[in-house]
């Protein structure tokens, strides 16, 4: 018996530890970006999906923008091709643009059925809706690596008017050009421009590390909290390679561009997002800006 209440208090204490951050963020936009492992299994996603959930039932206005490489890379194979990448990005013909948007309009309906499962009301859309991503033809150093777009303009309102009736609205990352052709966009580039343009006080990118490192190589070195101007330093210091490049440069110009605070967690992690939110030590990186008291 004594036992099961030190349970139940012990639940209670996690409660009363999160009331002041449900408080702080009632009615506030939050972004999450959604992709990489966390989306390999359905236990994966259906914990991410329930945090958003949640998220969204304590008051945050959740948006989610999702990824879906490795499926599109599966269904790549699937027709005989082999996928090929060019500092990271697809490069993406004509054939594979259609796969593309094929697998990722699949994602996108899958998540909103178990959004739906939950009982909070969801809508997919591609950044072609009410034209949300505008984009222009994106080159990798240079180099011509096909329907690979560079956004350059939002119009968020049609974030705002779902947000506005209470939906969960769910994005996928494909744009239109100023002749109306299809492009991929990167999902972090597409989380980004998107939190930037509906002023979201959090953006969150769910990956397949714990967070921020100056060593990769030695865990010790993991950094929990750092401004956006340190990240820059360690950018330029060169301490910031590979895959996290792209992304720590995503997160500083998100705090530059007025989104509050940028998450980095590992979204294999069940639940990492509602640790790092609603408790004082966390679970990941966070990224500020320079006022904010580290």
């Amino acid at each position: 018996m004594e036992k099961d209440m030190q349970e139940v208090l012990k639940k209670a204490e996690v409660l009363i530890e999160a009331l002041p951050y449900i408080q702080k963020f009632n009615r506030k936009i939050i972004v999450v970006k959604y992709g990489g492992s966390a989306m390999s299994n359905e236990e994966l996603q259906k914990n991410v999906i329930k945090d958003v959930t949640l998220l969204k039932l304590v008051g945050f206005k959740p948006i989610i923008v999702h990824g879906g490489g490795k499926e599109i890379s599966r269904w790549v194979g699937k027709v005989g091709k082999e996928a090929q990448f060019i500092n990271g990005l697809r490069v993406t013909d004509e054939e594979t643009m259609e796969i593309a948007e094929m697998v990722l309009g699949k994602v996108n309906k899958q998540l909103v059925s178990m959004v739906q499962e939950l009982g909070v009301n969801a809508i997919g859309l591609s950044g072609k809706d009410a034209g949300l991503l505008h984009v222009e033809k994106k080159y990798s150093n240079g180099q011509d690596i096909g329907f690979v777009g560079e956004i350059n303009q939002v119009n968020p309102k049609v974030l705002y008017d779902l947000l506005e009736k209470d939906f969960l609205p769910i994005v996928s990352p494909i744009g239109l050009d100023d002749d109306f052709q299809t492009y991929n966009i990167n999902a972090d580039d597409a989380a980004c421009a998107i939190a930037k343009a509906v002023g979201a006080d959090k953006l969150v990118f769910l990956t397949d590390i714990e967070g921020l490192y100056k060593d990769i190589n030695d865990k010790s070195s993991f950094i929990n909290r750092i401004t956006a101007s340190d990240a820059d330093k360690l950018i330029s210091d060169g301490f910031i390679g590979g895959g996290m490049l792209p992304k720590l440069n995503n997160c500083t110009s998100a705090i530059k561009n007025g989104v509050n605070r940028v998450h980095i967690l590992d979204g294999r992690i069940p639940h990492s997002m509602l640790l790092e939110i609603f408790t004082n030590n966390g679970i990941g990186t966070a990224i500020v800006n320079d006022n904010d008291i580290i």
